[in-house]
């Protein structure tokens, strides 16, 4: 197990240092952001200036290790945009999107997984075709098409929430867009596992020996077929990630997705190169938690 997570670890680090290197590339061939720093009527000194001020008259090679030595310094590192150091500025949005996307992970497994419970318990019947069309709309409708269907008619037709800001409920139509399409893949899956396992030889000796049918689903179908779903559900968290890049401009949610997008527009690498490193980080975290929960919670795997 040790073994395990320390290769999973250098992993990690590798991935989220690949991954640094690849946006930071990305950055440096989006343009000058020193152009858009200073006034119109600025000379070629004055932008020469701006990039010496900026540390971009350096070479790439010295600009990227420059950049990753001093990252997580606090104060070294400052945003070309918001004149402010670069890592509080970024885990300030990130509290705020780790809200959102959290809140709106444990809605999901609340939600789906009693779902997916009753539809495979009761196969084949009218609610449970209905769950599975639901999850088939769910699955394949884009985040932000739901998110304006929700704005048209919880804001505008129905003004129940507001669209825009931070509380509780303004965490509601961002969170429920984010939670549509994560129910749907759960719901899903969940519902396949347990029919799988229903037919498994445990499944049929435990019936044998007289338990009743509640003990049969809780103690031998429902934590077996659960297991996937936590895999999945670790899995998704990165997708939430995306989705909040896409979902937060829409309803103005101050988290890291709209710190992001904002800075990709405004050319401010280093907040978008900071922003993913953390993002990078907080995923690959999560996964090896899963893995090892996974081997916690099923005896028969055995990692060396």
């Amino acid at each position: 197990m040790y073994r395990f997570i320390v290769q999973r670890t250098l992993q990690s680090i590798l991935t989220v240092i690949a991954v640094s290197i690849i946006v930071f590339l990305f950055m440096q061939a989006a343009g000058d952001p020193a152009a858009l720093l200073i006034p119109e009527e600025a000379t070629k000194e004055d932008l020469a200036l701006m990039r010496a001020k900026l540390g971009l008259d350096r070479p790439l090679h010295e600009q990227y290790f420059h950049f990753m030595g001093n990252f997580w310094r606090g104060e070294t590192i400052k945003s070309f945009r918001y004149y402010q150091p670069l890592l509080p500025l970024i885990l300030d949005s990130l509290r705020l999107t780790l809200v959102l996307a959290g809140g709106s992970l444990i809605a999901s497994v609340l939600i789906a997984v009693p779902l997916g419970t009753f539809a495979a318990l009761k196969r084949g019947s009218t609610l449970d075709v209905l769950l599975r069309v639901i999850a088939v709309f769910g699955q394949s409708m884009p985040s932000f098409w739901v998110a304006m269907l929700l704005m048209l008619f919880f804001a505008v037709q129905l003004p129940i929430f507001p669209v825009s800001g931070v509380g509780l409920a303004n965490i509601i139509l961002p969170g429920a867009t984010l939670s549509f399409f994560q129910i749907a893949i759960l719901m899903r899956l969940f519902r396949s596992e347990l029919l799988d396992a229903l037919h498994e030889d445990y499944v049929r000796t435990a019936r044998a020996k007289g338990l009743q049918e509640p003990k049969v689903i809780y103690r031998h179908v429902f934590k077996n077929a659960f297991l996937p779903v936590l895999t999945m559900t670790g899995l998704q968290l990165s997708n939430l990630v995306l989705g909040a890049v896409v979902v937060e401009p829409i309803f103005a949610w101050p988290g890291l997705g709209y710190l992001m997008v904002n800075s990709v527009f405004q050319r401010d690498y280093p907040v978008v190169v900071g922003g993913t490193i953390i993002a990078g980080v907080i995923v690959t975290a999560v996964n090896l938690i899963v893995d090892i929960l996974y081997g916690v919670l099923d005896p028969r795997i055995r990692i060396a």
